[in-house]
């Protein structure tokens, strides 16, 4: 499966993100959690930048400039990680007759749009 999120592209395997409800774990390809965690570096470089212009008593306005450039980031991790889970976990969970899994995604939905 091939996914495109804000002209991200990245590829889903057959597998699913999640396991059962027993084990709940998630499983991504090596590239997805390649990814992943290469984009929470960077958001990790940009929450020490935001501190340094704290402390450097930098414009308001640059510092939230910079604070909305690192939620946008954010976002954009949590939009891949819901794609993921949407074609793999739900659609298995939903095969397998598990309609309970609509409620936890609405309230997942939800809880990314209060932000």
């Amino acid at each position: 499966m091939v996914s495109e999120l804000n002209n991200d592209s990245l590829e889903f395997e057959e597998e699913s993100c999640c396991s059962t409800l027993s084990e709940r774990k998630a499983h991504h390809s090596d590239k997805v959690k390649k990814n992943l965690v290469t984009r929470l570096n960077r958001i990790e470089g940009q929450i020490r930048g935001i501190k340094g212009l704290i402390e450097r008593d930098t414009y308001c306005d640059d510092v939230i400039t910079q604070i909305s450039a690192t939620q946008s980031a954010l976002n954009s991790v949590a939009k891949i990680l819901l794609e993921g889970h949407l074609k793999g976990c739900v659609v298995d969970r939903l095969q397998e007759g598990d309609m309970e899994v609509l409620d936890e995604v609405l309230i997942t939905i939800q809880k990314l749009m209060k932000k």
